[in-house]
């Protein structure tokens, strides 16, 4: 990427967890990932900084749509957080930062269970083999990413003493750059249109401050456990395997397939993980709601972006959908659409004000089975208190 680029905006200023032994060298997996990842577009300086101005200029107006489009109070003058325009290195490292502090407590539980596992040698290449797999996933991720939302990135920066009350918002200058010129659209409104997506994110984590703490118990606890039945791995792998799709049932049909990671886990693991996938339905499915409630007078060339950033995602090569599925992004795709008919469904049948709703506390989220049913949920949480049809 252009100086002008690396120089002011490259790297997020977050201070990293503690570089004890561990599973995982994450400095060294955001470095090597720095290494793999072309930079991006090449651009004159001017045009370069104009580009930031631009993207950074999006982000401050998009706030207002938001709010404007969902009806959250949250969403009005929203300072809570930073705003980074950042290149697929600084992308990367920011990321590493956020899943060692994510995936620490764990870490710490098993290294205090079995530190006979966490000698220096075993850790030194364990950590460095493993960083090396964290930088092909972080490599890939950060070429592919135009936004994103990170919510505990103000726990990071507390480590640091850098204390601010919510996460940041990163934009990957490079990503939004080729996208806006594959698909040929102009880039202000472009620009703009990402900028809802992940400015709604951000909303909705302001709109329920007790949401980053009950995912990150969750998160703990789906790590933790995982962890701590590593004894039985090879049972439970052998047993995943004998259940993969297309191996006969009993009555002759194949199971439906969960992927392997789910098929390794126990019955409570498997609560943790619908809950999790329930939640980033709702919260991807709400943002795509908000993208699509924009209209031509905010973003002019509005259909003409949705339509060919959908046959985009149509005509991905071969190994990009390889590579897509091995990561779940497929998964996450579907979160997005599945997420979208819940909040598009509920908002149609009772209204914005009472979907808002959802925001209030931990038990008004929608369970896995309920993004798929909506009335179940609007029965659930509203009861008698919902609107006629």
């Amino acid at each position: 990427m252009h100086e002008a680029m690396t120089a002011a905006h490259r790297t997020p200023e977050t201070g990293a967890p503690s570089e004890a032994p561990g599973i995982v060298r994450w400095d060294l997996a955001a470095a090597a990932a720095a290494r793999i990842t072309p930079p991006g577009p090449k651009m004159s300086a001017g045009a370069m900084q104009a580009a930031v101005a631009s993207m950074r200029r999006h982000a401050e107006a998009s706030v207002d749509h938001v709010h404007r489009i969902t009806g959250l109070e949250a969403a009005r003058d929203l300072r809570d957080s930073t705003v980074l325009v950042v290149d697929r290195a600084g992308w990367s490292r920011a990321n590493a930062q956020t899943f060692q502090l994510l995936m620490e407590p764990a870490v710490e539980a098993l290294r205090r269970r079995r530190p006979e596992q966490f000698g220096a040698a075993a850790t030194a290449l364990g950590g460095t083999a493993t960083a090396m797999e964290m930088a092909a996933v972080l490599g890939f991720l950060s070429s592919k990413v135009l936004g994103q939302y990170d919510p505990y990135a103000g726990l990071v920066s507390a480590l640091a003493a850098q204390r601010h009350p919510g996460g940041r918002l990163m934009l990957v200058a490079p990503n939004i750059l080729t996208v806006e010129r594959e698909l040929n659209v102009e880039p202000e409104d472009f620009r703009l249109w990402v900028c809802l997506h992940e400015q709604t994110h951000r909303v909705q984590f302001a709109a329920a401050p007790w949401l980053r703490a009950h995912m990150m118990e969750q998160i703990d606890e789906l790590a933790d456990s995982l962890m701590g039945q590593a004894e039985t791995l090879g049972a439970r792998l052998t047993e995943a395997v004998r259940s993969l799709p297309g191996r006969a049932t009993g009555r002759g049909e194949p199971q439906p397939s969960l992927g392997v990671v789910g098929l390794l886990m126990g019955r409570r693991e498997r609560e943790v993980l619908s809950h999790l996938t329930a939640v980033m339905s709702l919260l991807e499915g709400h943002a795509n709601f908000v993208m699509d409630g924009v209209d031509a007078s905010v973003v002019p060339t509005v259909k003409t972006i949705r339509r060919r950033f959908e046959r985009r995602s149509e005509l991905q090569g071969s190994l990009d959908r390889f590579v897509r599925r091995l990561l779940g992004m497929d998964a996450k795709m579907r979160q997005y659409s599945d997420g979208q008919r819940f909040v598009s469904t509920v908002v149609k049948a009772v209204g914005l004000e009472q979907f808002n709703r959802i925001w209030q506390a931990p038990e008004h989220l929608p369970t896995e089975a309920e993004i798929h049913a909506p009335e179940r949920w609007i029965e659930r949480v509203l009861g008698a208190g919902a609107p006629p049809r």
